[in-house]
């Protein structure tokens, strides 16, 4: 009797449906509908239908997705129009790029809005991981989509160093040559990966069109293709990670929203906001210009591009081997493998997870920025003048977060994920410190100075 009950209803059902179907007047769709059909199915195959409202808050994302999108977006249209009046040639790269500066209307502020976006688009790209790392959204069904993040970063870091080169001028010449050289450190295999990285035995014109047509085509499509993966595995885990743990016990709609329009309008003020500024930088501030390659001078100091410099500093510090090859391979692996660790608990949402986690975090970030300076300053007055530190400091240092965690551990009883954030924190502010030391306070022949006196 259940049975028979059921089938009627769903048959009753269906009659319904197909007669309010059929006997429904058939209206035309204007023009206006049709573009609201169209933008409603792209938004929605990008972007879960429903949101929690929670995770509308500005400060919960800071809208770091949709700003590098913007910039990639920028970055493109840019780089199409500088690709006509580029020749990527050594006797002609340099000169091309005087040409539209100086003869284009409008050339040199082209230029500048592609070398602001690719600048930003680091930084906004660094700031995206971080936020889904301190906000422990790596759990779950997002593991794999912070492998592909990581792979998003490679790749940008990739658009970046690519194009770095194509200006042809001394600044862009040494920096593409010592990061290239740095390969070289790599064991087994280091001197046939500098040797295609550059094209051949020297940096020259294999180099230049090897850089050009990796930054033209090879890097553009592989962002396009992970950005698409990207955005859909974020739609299959319906969203960005909620800022309150309790939302991950229920699955109500009560406080949940229609993306289109609470979503998509926030995302529409982020990105104009963010290309109001591209355009203000690329206005006031043109993108940098040196005299052109001469490979028989090196410019004093010659420096790596910063988001590279602080690889450059810790080389200043340690046998090359270590600063080039195995610290970044180790913390490479670390990040990767990151979200398949076994956790006590999964952990997301709140900024810093906990209130403990804040404070493990914060004195983590303390120790880093006292403990740092001091190790520089006394290897650069005392360690070089009696041999450098090599493998000795890294013991020194291994044991020093050694004895930092087990302190962690016996003072505040964090629980994993707090435990692992602590150590990221400490190594993330070491490692901004380098960058920015070798920045802004390595003068000539690399030594220390003060910036505003000898830099």
């Amino acid at each position: 009797m259940a049975k028979e009950t059921i089938s009627d209803l769903k048959a009753n059902m269906v009659k319904r449906i197909l007669g309010s179907i059929f006997s429904r007047p058939v209206v035309p769709k204007t023009d206006a509908d049709r573009r609201r059909t169209i933008l409603e199915f792209l938004v929605l195959h990008m972007r879960p239908v429903r949101v929690r409202r929670s995770t509308l808050r500005y400060t919960h994302t800071f809208g770091l997705g949709g700003m590098s999108l913007v910039l990639i977006g920028l970055l493109m249209a840019s780089g199409i129009l500088l690709m006509l009046a580029y020749d990527p040639s050594p006797e002609h790269a340099y000169r091309s790029i005087l040409a539209l500066q100086d003869g284009m209307l409008f050339g040199a502020t082209v230029r500048a809005v592609h070398h602001w976006s690719a600048n930003i688009l680091v930084a906004v790209a660094l700031f995206h991981l971080l936020r889904v790392f301190f906000t422990g959204a790596y759990h779950g069904p997002r593991r794999f989509n912070w492998v592909i993040g990581l792979a998003l970063l490679a790749g940008i870091l990739a658009a970046n160093f690519t194009g770095y080169l194509l200006p042809w001028d001394q600044l862009s010449y040494w920096a593409v040559t010592i990061c290239t050289g740095m390969l070289g450190y790599i064991p087994v295999i280091g001197d046939w990966l500098q040797a295609f990285a550059r094209g051949g035995a020297e940096i020259g014109r294999g180099t230049l069109v090897l850089f050009y047509s990796f930054h033209t085509t090879v890097v553009p499509v592989v962002l396009i293709v992970l950005m698409a993966f990207h955005f859909w595995r974020v739609r299959k885990a319906r969203g960005v990670v909620s800022p309150n743990p309790q939302d991950r016990q229920k699955d109500d709609d009560t406080e949940k929203v229609l993306t289109l329009p609470h979503l998509l309008m926030r995302e529409l003020a982020v990105g104009l906001t963010v290309i109001a500024v591209v355009m203000l930088l690329a206005t006031l501030f043109d993108a940098p210009l040196g005299a052109p390659a001469n490979p028989g001078m090196s410019p004093n100091p010659a420096k790596a591009p910063w988001y590279f410099m602080g690889f450059q500093e810790l080389q200043i510090h340690l046998e090359p081997l270590i600063a080039v090859v195995i610290l970044p391979t180790l913390g490479a692996l670390a990040l990767m493998f990151l979200p398949y660790l076994r956790f006590d608990r999964e952990m997301s949402g709140p900024w810093f997870l906990s209130k403990t986690g804040r404070t493990t975090g914060a004195l983590a970030a303390v120790v880093a920025l006292v403990v740092t300076p001091l190790l520089i300053l006394i290897d650069e007055f005392w360690l070089q003048q009696v041999g450098g530190a090599g493998w000795a400091a890294i013991g020194v240092v291994a044991a020093g977060a050694i004895a930092f965690a087990a302190f962690l551990a016996k003072r505040f009883k964090p629980e994993k994920a707090e435990f692992v954030q602590a150590l990221f924190i400490l190594f993330l502010v070491a490692f901004a410190i380098l960058t920015i030391t070798g920045v802004w306070f390595r003068g000539p022949g690399m030594a220390l100075v003060w910036p505003w006196i000898g830099g």
